[in-house]
């Protein structure tokens, strides 16, 4: 998926997929930026590679605590008859929740349903980059939190309802790489799914350059996590300094992978960011 036209509300930069399937179509809730103020949009698929964008469906509220920048950065995921939609706005950025029936009118939440955390915590100065699984009958959220010190690791939240959340005890659960790797500067966009009897996670990792690559973890329960020595660089010209923002649905051993990327090394926005698709293989677990 590629970047709007000159003056379109995507113009900039088109990153951050996060893919559902209903029946035979795709459907990708996307983040656009024009140089000022990041929207989600919908983009519909019958094939997953192919994409139609239809809209943009979310734009940030002045009004509210979500202030004038941002509205994007979600996680969709298909709830009791409706669609849930967490993404990141307001400053200090925290979590907020929007639902559909029908994908065309959306109803936001009101607060945000995961806010920053208290002082001196690891997540005080901004939660982002939700993404939120079903397991049983329980919602569990994967983010970044950053501290005072503005570093940026990744923990998780429980819901059973996907109003009500509690961060677990365990946070964070991915911690920085050692100096010189290639998550050394910040973790960022997790995306889970389970698998063989493990929880899968590929995250963004951010080097000292502000190189962005994918690094991949696994874990037995979803709050102890190993990190495992696979790390995705982008392999063409325009992901050369960017993978970023993955966005997974499992079919058996494959695993499709949409992923924002980009050819300038920015830690935020400005990337010419545009949506990939790669297959991740049971092999390369």
């Amino acid at each position: 998926m590629t970047r709007g036209g000159a003056g379109g509300w995507d113009a900039v930069d088109v990153l951050n997929p996060s893919v559902i399937r209903q029946g035979d179509t795709y459907y990708n809730f996307f983040s656009g930026f024009d140089g000022k103020v990041w929207r989600t949009g919908l983009a519909v698929s019958a094939d997953g590679v192919t994409w139609s964008k239809q809209r943009s469906i979310l734009s940030p509220d002045p009004s509210t605590w979500e202030g004038g920048t941002i509205a994007a950065n979600g996680s969709a995921i298909t709830g009791e008859g409706e669609i849930l939609y967490y993404y990141q706005a307001g400053d200090p950025v925290e979590i907020g929740l929007a639902r559909s029936r029908n994908m065309d009118q959306w109803q936001r939440n009101g607060a945000p349903v995961l806010p920053a955390g208290p002082y001196e915590s690891w997540d005080e100065r901004g939660v982002a980059d939700p993404y939120v699984i079903r397991a049983g009958r329980d919602y569990y959220m994967f983010y970044l939190g950053m501290d005072r010190a503005r570093r940026q690791r990744l923990g998780v939240a429980m819901s059973g309802d996907g109003v009500s959340w509690y961060k677990l005890r365990g946070n964070p659960i991915l911690e920085l790489g050692e100096y010189g790797s290639f998550d050394a500067n910040g973790l960022g966009e997790p995306a889970v799914w389970a698998s063989r009897g493990y929880y899968w996670m590929l995250y963004t990792g951010r080097d000292r350059g502000e190189v962005r690559r994918l690094g991949l973890a696994r874990s037995r329960d979803g709050v102890q996590w190993e990190k495992l020595p696979t790390v995705i660089s982008g392999g063409q010209a325009w992901d050369s300094k960017v993978i970023c923002d993955p966005s997974v649905l499992p079919n058996g051993d494959q695993i499709s992978v949409w992923f924002g990327g980009g050819d300038v090394p920015h830690p935020v926005q400005n990337i010419d960011g545009q949506i990939g698709l790669a297959v991740l293989t049971a092999e390369s677990n």
